[in-house]
């Protein structure tokens, strides 16, 4: 064997090898599986504590180029608003796409508000409370003229809640590596008003007050598997 033979034969074998591991990470395309088969409309309920519907108060709705784009990421949208006898009013937006690759990925609200003429004035990252375990979301503050809208909203890739941006990211990647494309959930809840602390407190009971009421395993596709699993054992506050 002489020696450019030898080189071809190392060099044909190293370009197998990479073209055979970059087909093994590429994420694989799959059927839905069991548990994304659900109905938004049905795991949230039109009425709970002493949340109501609404129907004066439409959310935030896309342009139709948002909306084109939108209806190729997600295969449902849940968009409603609520009040409560004291007059609260809080607007619930809810986004599942069973492909979260980097082609359709989850439209983030940072995205969707300036894309409809809005002004982020202020960003970061919190911490949600809830009886599940503590939700790790992003805070907003949208200003479209005279319309303040303190806003927020959490993501869960495949069986995980996980911040936007960087743990996103890596979520992402992580699945990538093993070869399977994630599911997300968008949940956004955001109200208006001046107050930006006391429209983050009245968010936070909504969210908890609807969390309270949904079926763990409906929990769990809003929180992650551990979080909606989270004292599956005590019975759900009935459903109104």
């Amino acid at each position: 064997m002489n020696r450019r033979f030898a080189i071809s034969l190392i060099l044909g074998a190293a370009m197998a090898g990479t073209s055979a591991l970059t087909g093994a990470l590429t994420p694989k395309a799959r059927a839905p599986q069991a548990h994304e088969q659900f109905s938004l409309e049905q795991m949230i309920p039109a009425r709970f504590g002493d949340w109501v519907l609404d129907p004066t108060v439409v959310p935030l709705t896309p342009d139709p180029e948002q909306q084109s784009v939108l209806e190729k990421i997600y295969d449902q949208t849940l968009s409603r608003t609520y009040i409560n006898p004291q007059g609260q009013r809080v607007m619930l937006s809810i986004a599942y796409g069973g492909d979260q690759s980097e082609s359709l990925q989850l439209h983030l609200p940072e995205v969707c508000y300036v894309a409809q003429g809005f002004e982020m004035l202020k960003e970061g990252d919190a911490v949600l409370p809830t009886r599940f375990g503590e939700v790790p979301v992003k805070r907003l503050v949208a200003r479209l003229h005279e319309r303040n809208e303190p806003i927020t909203y959490w993501i869960t890739i495949g069986d995980q809640t996980t911040r936007a941006g960087i743990q996103q990211k890596l979520r992402r990647l992580a699945y990538g590596l093993s070869g399977k494309i994630p599911d997300g959930m968008l949940v956004r809840v955001s109200t208006i008003g001046a107050n930006d602390a006391a429209a983050y407190t009245v968010q936070d009971r909504f969210v908890g007050d609807m969390l309270a009421v949904l079926a763990p395993r409906d929990r769990a596709r809003l929180l992650g598997a551990g979080a909606g699993q989270a004292q599956a054992a005590a019975p759900a506050p009935a459903r109104g």
